[in-house]
């Protein structure tokens, strides 16, 4: 059996570049972060480790649970503490899995190497650290850095204000070492981010202000300024805040952004989630960036909704490893889209499918404008379960064959739009795509029900591959 943590030993973690990580072992094991937060439920969130080996017994199934130690933290993204950025560095290894807590503000570092299909905690950082050494909360993403530290994007303060800064943590001893960005140099909001050290930049998004939109929705607030619009640009080695696109109302929440995986382009992808845009931005001849559109949703009109017109809302966004493929999920609309991106400035869309979304047929939503449908979408089922929820986190796999989708986007959204997500719990489906043609297809032998957890239902989002994937690694 092939080790399921992919690394080098005698080169350190990773991989030395894409071409070589999508030749990397097959993912056996994948983790997923699961919460209770907002369900009814009370008890503690937890990592699941599900095994996704064909050949296994307990295939797509949960084979292990660690619960956390606190109540409603709101478990929502996972990152690496070493990954292909330390490639060359054999003093690192990736087995600690940071997980960041949403609503609490506090991180979990869990120890994922000394038995890969058992994690154990291995630390917990309190809120206060991050309050006090940083004044910021609700971390959000987070990415490994070669030169020894881990970087976190968040989305506020401890008010509950926007505020879109980085906390920067120790590799070895998970102590909050401060702030990223200097003094006076915070984005507005904040979000994702991803940075590309060969040209010196750093890219951030922004999603919207806490204490509007941690409770539930209102898409009043869209027009009123509570949410993002606009793409940020910093000077990597500097530390500082250089550019700033306003996107408009196309780029109205712009959740994920990710550069190329080549360290030497200098492009990459942002999606307006309001707006159902997908914007390439690129680095200008007189040096500095610009965005354009390139992939445009249009609304769905609609019956019985909160607006007459029902936006895709673009949440997840994974590059293959080549830079061939684009994958996204409109988690309000229900589909799962692969576009190919071999012209960056014209992506073809090649596959699709749709998984559960909020215009099924028999639903309570009328859709009175089919554009490119014929009709409105059948529910999903599986193994005999209705899919509850839309098409929100999106993994790939190394080899870019395997796109693995999770149902649940935010604790307090997903109670707002698909109350029986909440009832029935998340899932998690495997999607096999064609790499040489184009096209997607729903593995009918795959699927992971949240809904039947020993706890109950259990909402479940981001999803981390142990030997790496697509979202994981950045080379420098």
């Amino acid at each position: 059996m092939a080790s399921t943590i992919a690394d080098c030993g005698a080169c350190g973690p990773g991989y030395k570049n894409p071409c070589d990580a999508m030749k990397g072992p097959r993912e056996e094991i994948i983790y997923v972060a699961c919460t209770y937060h907002n369900t009814g439920i009370n008890k503690p969130d937890f990592l699941a480790t599900v095994d996704v080996d064909p050949a296994s017994p307990t295939y797509s199934q949960v084979i292990h649970r660690l619960p956390m130690p606190n109540m409603n933290d709101e478990l929502h993204h996972l990152g690496w503490n070493a990954c292909s950025s330390c490639y060359g560095d054999i003093t690192k290894k990736r087995d600690r899995l940071i997980l960041l807590s949403l609503i609490s503000s506090r991180l979990y570092v869990v120890d994922v190497g000394t038995d890969p299909r058992a994690p154990i905690l291995h630390k917990a950082v309190e809120p206060i650290d991050v309050y006090s050494k940083c004044n910021l909360a609700n971390p959000h993403s987070i990415h490994c850095l070669a030169s020894g530290e881990v970087m976190i994007s968040c989305v506020g303060d401890p008010s509950g204000n926007a505020k879109g800064g980085f906390i920067l943590l120790d590799a070895e001893t998970f102590e909050v070492k401060g702030n990223w960005e200097k003094d006076g140099h915070a984005a507005p909001f904040g979000y994702d981010f991803w940075y590309q050290p060969r040209h010196n930049i750093m890219a951030s998004s922004e999603w919207g202000i806490p204490k509007r939109m941690f409770d539930f929705f209102n898409p009043a607030d869209v027009k009123d300024g509570f949410f993002g619009q606009s793409l940020h640009l910093w000077d990597w080695t500097e530390h500082t805040r250089i550019q700033t696109i306003n996107m408009g109302v196309d780029g109205i929440i712009p959740m994920e952004v990710r550069f190329l995986h080549d360290p030497d382009a200098s492009e990459g992808f942002v999606g307006g989630a309001f707006g159902g845009t997908m914007f390439r931005f690129y680095k200008t001849q007189k040096g500095d960036w610009a965005t354009e559109k390139v992939i445009k949703i249009l609304p769905k009109k609609v019956e019985a909704w909160a607006l007459p017109e029902l936006p895709s809302l673009i949440t997840s966004m994974v590059i293959s490893l080549d830079d061939r493929y684009l994958y996204l999920s409109n988690w309000l609309h229900g589909d799962v889209r692969q576009y190919d991106i071999t012209n960056t400035s014209e992506p073809k869309l090649v596959g699709q499918v749709w998984i559960g979304g909020c215009i099924l047929k028999g639903g309570p939503v009328t859709l009175l404008d089919v554009q490119e449908l014929m009709s409105q979408p059948e529910a999903l089922v599986l193994k005999g379960k209705r899919i509850q929820g839309g098409p929100q986190m999106i993994q790939l796999s190394l080899d870019g064959k395997r796109v693995y989708v999770t149902t649940s986007l935010f604790s307090a959204w997903d109670k707002q739009f698909y109350p029986h997500l909440i009832q029935e719990g998340a899932a998690m489906v495997q999607i096999d795509a064609d790499t040489e043609k184009g096209g997607l297809t729903i593995n009918q032998d795959f699927l992971v029900d949240f809904g039947k957890e020993p706890a109950g239902p259990a909402l479940a989002h981001e999803i981390r591959l142990a030997g790496g994937d697509s979202t994981s690694e950045i080379w420098t």
